[in-house]
């Protein structure tokens, strides 16, 4: 099994993430530090993660968090801030880790996982994961600017093109976004292009799951039924 692979099946992350890992020298294979992700790797080697000795996972979680404000989407904070890990520390003593990512202040869907094989399918770009935010902003959506983000603009790195984008009730100031971009802060960066100040964020729908009888705060392990559809939904 190539280190990669390895290191995603620990419950550390996505496979991409851990090539990431492994070239910034995170990562040891008997004592010494290998930045070859493709190297594969033996039943007698001992692979550390930051100097912690990791095994595959015989037992994958999948869990479904409504994610509140003010928490941070990160295994551990060194601000001592409140993460995602510790609000779903009750339903598993496995090491899971979240899909992507959400910013501190905004709330909604997360995936938290050690099945490193879906979190990549997630996380990759040609499998063109649906992802529904809900934005309200400082001041209301001109028509014009409305126009200019369903036809696609440019960014610093490189193209946008949303799905589709409505305002809400009718509300120029509630704005409901169809993606399946996954860049850093992409939706937020979206209305700042245009001037306006995203007040609040709400992801409502990921890959096919709602926030149907979830409430703020709360997780749910995945049913069967969910992790075949994410993943066999088609590219």
């Amino acid at each position: 099994m190539r280190l990669s692979k390895y290191v995603a099946h620990c419950g550390i992350c996505s496979r991409r993430q851990a090539t990431e890992y492994i070239k910034a020298g995170h990562v040891k294979v008997n004592g010494q530090v290998e930045k070859n992700p493709a190297i594969e790797i033996q039943s007698s080697d001992v692979v550390m993660f930051k100097d912690e000795v990791i095994k595959i996972v015989e037992k994958k979680v999948y869990l479904l968090l409504n994610k509140p404000k003010n928490t941070v989407t990160t295994l551990k904070d060194e601000k001592g801030r409140r993460t995602v890990i510790d609000l779903v520390r009750s339903k598993t003593d496995e090491r899971i880790f979240p899909v992507g990512r959400l910013d501190r202040n905004t709330t909604g869907l997360l995936i938290l996982t050690n099945d490193g094989d879906l979190a990549n399918r997630l996380a990759h770009p040609k499998y063109e994961v649906r992802k529904i935010y809900q934005a309200t902003l400082d001041k209301e959506l001109s028509q014009n600017h409305f126009d200019e983000i369903k036809k696609g603009f440019e960014l610093e790195d490189g193209p946008v093109q949303v799905d589709k984008i409505s305002y809400i009730h009718n509300n120029p100031k509630e704005i409901g976004l169809e993606i399946h971009i996954g860049r850093n802060r992409i939706v937020r960066r979206i209305f700042e292009h245009f001037g306006y100040h995203v007040v609040k964020l709400d992801r409502v729908f990921y890959g096919g799951l709602t926030k149907k009888d979830l409430p703020r705060s709360f997780s749910r392990h995945l049913t069967e039924k969910e992790l075949i559809m994410l993943r066999h939904f088609k590219a």
